[in-house]
């Protein structure tokens, strides 16, 4: 038994040394300095008395590696400091690599980062067969790159094609994936995942050698392959906003994978992209993410939600019963008769298909879970209940009475109106502490967030548990206090008006969206509207406009039924679900400025009047609801940093 804090090295009568990492006064395991000197401490014990072979795997029932911490990286003051934290790994896992015994990587749970980067120093890779095993480099999530290994190692392991892939959009792998592309030798279940990680690492196997052509893609053909990916990068982000992706391309292409080897005058070495402000805002980002998947953990004290029934089969309430399906739960969608349901559940194959497309039990699966109901005989046995109707009151509050009628007492209700008062709605009910906001972005699938919205007789067990759900969802709860438009269209509503006001002065819709795309934001104002729909653009407007006229080009198109992508022509015209636009066209100078002002005027009033309860909170909820530009930081910390920088040049 090891003397180590954070790892015990134990040995076995075989030979075996079994290597446990299980970071003390922590729930999960990350590779900060304390832990990676340790592990250099124990590869000097080893050395010392070298084993048969070393199983390395986790004291952790949630995971394997978390990555770095991520503190550390924030700590981080100049660039002699950032060159040590690369090199404390890159060296670290070096050694690994060059020990002349086998070794083998015992993964189960998730493995990202600098835990990817360890397992790619080890000989082989067990890996369990469950859904919970999954691989990631996110490394461009946070504006830096793998520098541990994981540029010089992932490629030569899975071919440059795929682990640039991997690389430069942080994508995670499955278990099942991760096997078929030669990251992983063996899987095992957990059950037997011991005596796998045990014969592999006594086998004596050699590695598979990668086919001939991924050995050219990396070698001779390297160029090429740099070319293309710096392509698909660039069709995505630019440069000035996200250099980390660049950087990635070329540290593999030029550098050999090593980060240490740039000079550090090079816009892709680790110093520059440390101190480049995306990087600092791109942390802020993941903090801002994981203070949101807070607000979403389980609490046992709560009851338990398994069933869920949704009334609605239109895009929304089907998508979300197609969603909630996907991950697990019992769901029975209804609406006025099968006819009416059919579209939903054609839609939910497909992604089922898309979803599960190697695993045609889990897609089997998925789909027996996903009950059409036309009668709404699912009520009486559900947990929650969600209402996806048209937005109409009266509608709404005679299905909210039928639903109370008939659900169980314990049951939640929710609501997943985008604008009408939630307030409005408990009028209906008895027992108005019962309903609650789950508000979904469309398209469902695709949006991470997901607003819990408070009313003002919504019980706090009943918040509480909506926002556990929507974590069980892998989803983001923001809570929300009811409001028009409660955060997110509150915000999205004038920006977009504006825009169109934009396109009554004679700037092309084009120009509109091209200003906002350059500024960093994930879709243009004009193409955020035709997606929604003009019709539903022109009564949000209306009702968070206190009845304002909307502007010209808007009625004109609604007039005339041009709604948007669902009618086939709005301000563009579609096609396969594209926006078909005309070439570039010039961005008149001031017209982000223009654009991005009524949006942070908004955004700072609803943090005013306790929409949401601080303005962090509200960064996140534009970044991760309205795809406001992350490098950011999101839009008030952007406003912060632009007062902070004309104070400077005042001064």
């Amino acid at each position: 038994m090891s003397a180590f804090r954070h790892w015990r090295l134990e040995r076995e009568s075989d030979g075996v040394a079994w290597l446990t990492f299980d970071r003390a006064d922590e729930s999960v395991n990350t590779l900060a300095r304390d832990a990676m000197e340790e592990l250099s401490g124990v590869l000097d014990t080893l050395d010392g008395a070298p084993p048969r072979g070393l199983v390395i795997q986790s004291g952790k029932s949630g995971g394997f590696i978390a990555g770095a911490d991520i503190g550390e990286l924030g700590r981080v003051k100049d660039a002699r400091e950032a060159h040590d934290l690369v090199a404390r790994g890159w060296d670290l896992f070096n050694r690994l690599a060059a020990v002349p015994y086998p070794t083998c990587a015992l993964v189960r749970g998730f493995c990202v980062g600098g835990g990817t980067e360890l397992v790619l120093a080890c000989r082989h890779v067990v890996a369990v067969d469950e859904p919970g095993t999954r691989f990631a480099l996110p490394e461009v999530m946070l504006g830096i790159v793998p520098g541990w290994g994981g540029m010089l190692r992932l490629p030569a392991r899975i071919g440059a094609p795929a682990a640039l892939d991997m690389m430069l959009t942080g994508r995670m792998l499955d278990a099942r994936r991760a096997k078929s592309l030669g990251l992983v030798d063996e899987l095992a279940p957990a059950r037997l995942m011991r005596e796998h990680a045990r014969a592999r690492v006594l086998s004596g196997k050699a590695r598979r050698p990668l086919p001939w052509l991924q050995r050219l893609l990396g070698g001779p053909l390297r160029s090429m392959v740099a070319n293309k990916a710096l392509a698909g990068v660039a069709k995505k982000a630019a440069r000035k906003h996200y250099p980390a992706p660049y950087a990635i391309v070329d540290i593999w292409r030029d550098f050999g994978g090593n980060a240490l080897a740039l000079p550090p005058e090079h816009p892709s070495s680790i110093p520059a992209l440390v101190a480049h402000p995306t990087s600092r805002n791109l942390q802020r980002v993941y903090h801002l993410r994981e203070r949101l998947r807070g607000f979403g953990r389980r609490d046992d004290a709560l009851p338990d939600i398994r069933r869920v029934h949704v009334v609605g089969a239109g895009v929304m309430g089907g998508d979300i019963a197609t969603w909630c399906a996907q991950q697990g739960f019992h769901v029975t969608l209804q609406d006025q008769g099968l006819e009416r349901i059919a579209p939903a559940m054609q839609r939910a194959a497909r992604a089922f298909a898309r979803k599960f497309r190697r695993d045609a039990a889990a897609r089997r699966a998925a789909l027996d879970r996903l009950v059409p109901d036309p009668d709404g005989a699912g009520v009486a046995g559900a947990d929650l209940v969600i209402e996806a109707i048209w937005e109409n009151l009266d509608a709404k509050h005679a299905l909210l009475r039928d639903i109370e009628a008939r659900a169980r007492p314990h049951a939640l209700i929710a609501s997943n109106t985008s604008s009408l008062g939630l307030d409005e709605l408990a009028s209906a009910l008895d027992a108005p502490e019962r309903l609650v906001g789950i508000h979904f972005f469309n398209p469902v699938a695709r949006m991470p967030l997901v607003e819990v919205v408070q009313g003002a007789r919504s019980s706090e067990q009943a918040v509480r548990r909506a926002a556990a759900f929507v974590g069980a969802l892998d989803k983001l709860p923001l809570p929300v206090r009811d409001a028009p438009g409660f955060l997110v269209n509150a915000v999205l509503g004038p920006y977009m008006l504006e825009a169109m006001r934009c396109v009554d002065e004679g700037v092309a819709p084009e120009a509109v969206d091209a200003a906002a795309l350059d500024f960093g934001m994930a879709m243009g104002p004009i193409e955020l509207a035709d997606t929604v729909g003009l019709d539903i653009a022109m009564a949000a407007g209306h009702r968070l406009t206190g009845g304002a006229e909307p502007p010209l080009c808007l009625r004109a198109r609604v007039d005339a039924g041009q709604l948007g992508r669902k009618s086939g022509q709005g301000f563009y015209a579609w096609k396969d679900g594209r926006p078909q636009r005309m070439t570039s066209t010039a961005i008149p100078a001031g017209l982000v400025e223009r654009l991005i002002q009524p949006l942070l005027q908004v955004t700072r009033r609803c943090v005013e009047q306790g929409v949401v309860a601080d303005a962090d909170l509200a960064d996140a909820g534009l970044i991760f609801g309205a795809g406001f530009a992350p490098h950011t930081g999101g839009p008030l910390h952007y406003d912060a940093d632009l007062a902070l920088q004309h104070d400077r040049l005042r001064s």
